[in-house]
């Protein structure tokens, strides 16, 4: 039986999809994102464990990047913005709901 205290790192489904949606406009409109957030959401699309550092990176990326948020064509999706797609590539609000309530769950824990 699973043990309720125990935290998954796996991302959830629609950060998985979030992530398939940014790199499928990066590669539509040749814009958003680095290759930082493109291995982010390659990561999150394969839906596999994350390490401890990289949610503390998720929480750090969202929190610097609240204000592209109102960019314009910020949720255009007909021309969405560099920094809509960017969003996108790192989970989008669901992946940075999770990533917030991860990181106050794991704390400072170590990779392993």
């Amino acid at each position: 039986m699973d043990d309720p205290d125990e935290v998954s790192l796996i991302p959830p489904q629609v950060v998985a999809d979030n992530a398939a949606k940014g790199l499928a406009m990066r590669a539509q409109f040749k814009r958003g994102g680095t290759e930082i957030g493109v291995a982010r959401a390659t990561e999150l699309k394969a839906c596999k464990p994350l390490a401890p550092s990289t949610i503390r990176r998720m929480v750090s990326y969202f929190a610097r990047h609240e204000v592209d948020k109102r960019g314009r064509n910020y949720g255009n999706e007909a021309n969405p913005s560099a920094g809509y797609i960017a969003w996108h590539l790192w989970g989008g609000d669901e992946g940075r709901v999770w990533a917030l309530e991860l990181k106050k769950r794991i704390g400072n824990a170590p990779d392993i």
